[in-house]
This record gives structure tokens, sequence and C-alpha cells, in this order.
């Protein structure tokens, strides 16, 4: 087994970020790379090993019929349409995070178990140089998009990872202390 000091793997998980659409540019990127990212998710843990993680990657051309779900699913909202109507084209790579629930599990563990895979995509795209995050919300998870995307109940849409070249520094960032979070009881 390859192995790596604690220092180098902590530098690597403290190098994730999310980045806005704001902050990525719009050029193609290597789609071996996404693979890579979600080999990473495929690698989370479950319980029970069910492995509730699905998705859908879209690139290029294929953005423009998510596109046409997210608008879809706006309808009626002109200031939601306006906001989905170029939103696909803004990052060269969108993901849908899908869950597929098995019953032995609480729902809220399966949950979690793609909340882990997503966390390993994003560190494996980090690692990578890539820029990524995780985007839910209305429109990401409404009905209309998680049938676009090939989920129909009982599975759900969780969001969407979009990824991308980054367009400026990676970002610094900072934690509130441990000390705030964790009580010790060694005695």
């Amino acid at each position: 087994m390859t192995t790596i000091s604690p220092d180098e793997l902590m530098a690597i998980l403290q190098q994730r970020r999310s980045f806005g659409l704001k902050d990525v540019l719009p050029d193609a990127i290597d789609l071996a790379l996404v693979r890579l990212m979600l080999e990473a998710a495929n690698w989370a843990p479950s319980h029970g090993n069910t492995e509730p993680w699905r998705w859908t990657v879209y690139s290029g051309e294929a953005r423009r019929g998510l596109g046409a779900a997210f608008l879809a699913a706006a309808a009626g909202d002109p200031k939601a349409e306006a906001k989905q109507r170029d939103k696909v084209w803004m990052a060269p790579v969108w993901i849908s995070i899908g869950m597929v629930p098995n019953a032995k599990n609480p729902e809220w563990e399966e949950i979690v178990a793609v909340g882990n895979a997503v966390q390993n995509a994003q560190i494996m795209a980090s690692h990578l140089g890539l820029a990524s995050k995780w985007s839910s919300g209305k429109i990401g998870t409404h009905s209309l998009v998680a049938r676009f995307v090939g989920l129909e109940p009982p599975a759900q849409l969780l969001g969407f990872l979009y990824v991308a070249k980054p367009a400026r520094s990676w970002p610094l960032a900072t934690r509130h202390s441990l000390a705030e979070k964790v009580r010790w009881l060694t005695e």
C-alpha cells in the first residue's frame, strides 16, 4: 500500500473548496479527470455497502437538455427563469447527484453516504486542480429535473456537482477552533 504522511493527507483535505459559478471558466475539461472524481466517490462508505449514489454526467451539448429542464422547473417565475437560462453554460461539466435508497437503512444514512461520496469527488477535484461545487436548491432538486436525469421516487435528486477550471486563484479558508467543537472525556 502506498502511504502518505498525515501532514500530506491533511493538506489535501484542507485544499478542498467550493467555487461559485462566477469563479469558474466555461472551458472544456478532460472527462478522464471527471472519471477519477467519480471513482473516488465510488469508494465512499455506506452502511451495509448499499452504495446509494447515482450520477449522470452532462458536458458539451448534452447540457442543453439539462438547461431546458432547469428552465422548465423555474417556469412561471421570471427571476428564476432568467437565472436558469444560461446557467449550464457557465461550467463545462454538471453531474447530477442522485440517491437510490435501500429499505434496510434509514433514509438519512443513505443521504449521508451520498454526501460522503460527493466529498470524495470534491477532494479528488481539488487535488486535480479543478473547481467544483455541490449546488442544490429548489431548481436543482425539482421533480421535473429529477425525472429528466432519470430519477423516479423513491430515488431522490440531491442537486448537482459542477466541475470546471478555476477562474481565480485558489481561495484560502479558515475554520473555527476545534476546541469549540469537541469535548474530551478521558477519565
